[in-house]
């Protein structure tokens, strides 16, 4: 009984580890993230529950206070209220220290009371998942050592390790630190890969920031979340169905008039819209106006990209005085970068009356095609056939 019951072999050892830490990621990102702290997708209540009875045996951590932290994470990011955020606390202090923050988060029996409802309450989780959650870890261990023998404990170990590591560090952690970015969503999310493999699709974190609600992480044709393949797959099967996904906007050619399905695509769509705005408008202005020859384009294209583009609250002192000196060196950008401001002006005036609104984007359309800056005119008229996407059914 010294390999257990099953007798592995070392590769089959590893390989069966993998399986059973994918099972774990798979839980997160679909059950707990998507799924609870969401809402983006409904789950069969035997498969919910399945999820459930792996998170305690998997993690020990307790559906309301991962759901209550992550939510809590989302409404104060980067701020001292993000309970783990690496522009606050430093990228070593989240990397090495996410488990950490995690249980001291868990603690704070007033967030999570905030911030988790609609989590599971019934008898199961009262008594036994959110009371007995060592119990449960402690079960995954006494299982591993009747399948794997003494090698089940260095089983168990990687199992306890991985979400820790890889969730609480990685993705908090270099999530918001180093990467690349499709959308500037007000916050420092970034994709750490466009293949979401290792961490279900969580890699694809700047995607997820833009759009929370989505139960698909991948936006671009390269990018692969493979969470959206098990939901996909469970879609398939019966368990699963997707209440939200991140759609950009529809384009109807002959539509030229501005109303109010303009202005819900606007607002609806304003990641997709400033993204747009960058490509369309931002690249081809800053290579005209700023570049002698290619690989000085290169390099003051990502500059004027970066600063013209970022939120201006996420700007410091020395950025912003080098965005003031990239704009005051061009009447042309510095009109670009004001009529990006405007735009941005439209949604955050949601409060205002309907009306109000279509008028705010009337008149910024009607504007910046007299500006006589030729892709911001063409982008100004294009804006005119965007159409809300059609719902999920």
């Amino acid at each position: 009984m010294l390999n257990g019951l099953l007798d592995l072999n070392g590769w089959q050892l590893l390989l069966v580890t993998l399986g059973l830490t994918h099972i774990t990621i798979v839980t997160v990102t679909v059950f707990l993230h998507r799924a609870q702290a969401h809402r983006a997708l409904d789950l069969h209540p035997v498969l919910s529950h399945f999820f459930r009875f792996w998170t305690w045996v998997s993690t020990g951590m307790v559906v309301s206070e991962w759901v209550g932290i992550h939510r809590k994470h989302h409404a104060r990011c980067e701020t001292e209220e993000d309970p783990h955020s690496p522009q606050i606390l430093g990228l070593k202090k989240v990397l090495w220290e996410g488990a950490e923050l995690y249980q001291a988060a868990s603690k704070d029996k007033a967030l999570v009371e905030r911030y988790s409802h609609g989590t599971p309450n019934d008898w199961l989780e009262r008594h036994v998942y959110g009371r007995l959650r060592w119990q449960g870890v402690g079960l995954m261990l006494i299982v591993d050592l009747l399948l794997f023998g003494v090698l089940g404990a260095a089983v168990w170990a990687v199992q306890m390790v991985w979400i820790p590591f890889f969730a609480a560090g990685v993705i908090n952690g270099v999530g918001h630190y180093w990467g690349y970015r499709n959308f500037e969503s007000p916050d420092a999310a970034t994709n750490i890969s466009p293949w979401g493999i290792l961490i279900g699709g969580e890699e694809l974190h700047n995607n997820h920031h833009a759009f929370p609600s989505s139960a698909k992480l991948s936006a671009k044709w390269w990018e692969f979340d493979i969470g959206w393949f098990y939901i996909r797959l469970f879609q398939l099967l019966g368990l699963a169905r997707v209440r939200r996904m991140a759609q950009p906007p529809e384009m109807v050619a002959d539509k030229t008039v501005i109303d109010m399905d303009t202005v819900k695509a606007v607002i609806a769509h304003r990641m997709h819209v400033l993204a747009n705005y960058a490509r369309e408008v931002v690249r081809p202005v800053a290579r005209v106006e700023l570049c002698r020859d290619e690989a000085h384009c290169r390099r003051l294209y990502r500059q004027a990209r970066k600063l013209m583009l970022r939120e201006e609250s996420r700007l410091d002192a020395r950025s912003r005085a080098r965005l003031a000196d990239l704009l005051a060196k061009s009447q042309t950008l510095a009109t670009v970068h004001q009529y990006r401001k405007r735009l941005q002006d439209v949604w955050d005036r949601t409060a205002h009356s309907q009306e109000a609104l279509l008028k705010s984007l009337q008149d910024w359309c009607a504007q910046a095609e007299q500006t006589g800056i030729k892709s911001l005119e063409d982008f100004a008229r294009h804006l005119r056939s965007y159409m809300p996407a059609p719902a999920l059914t």
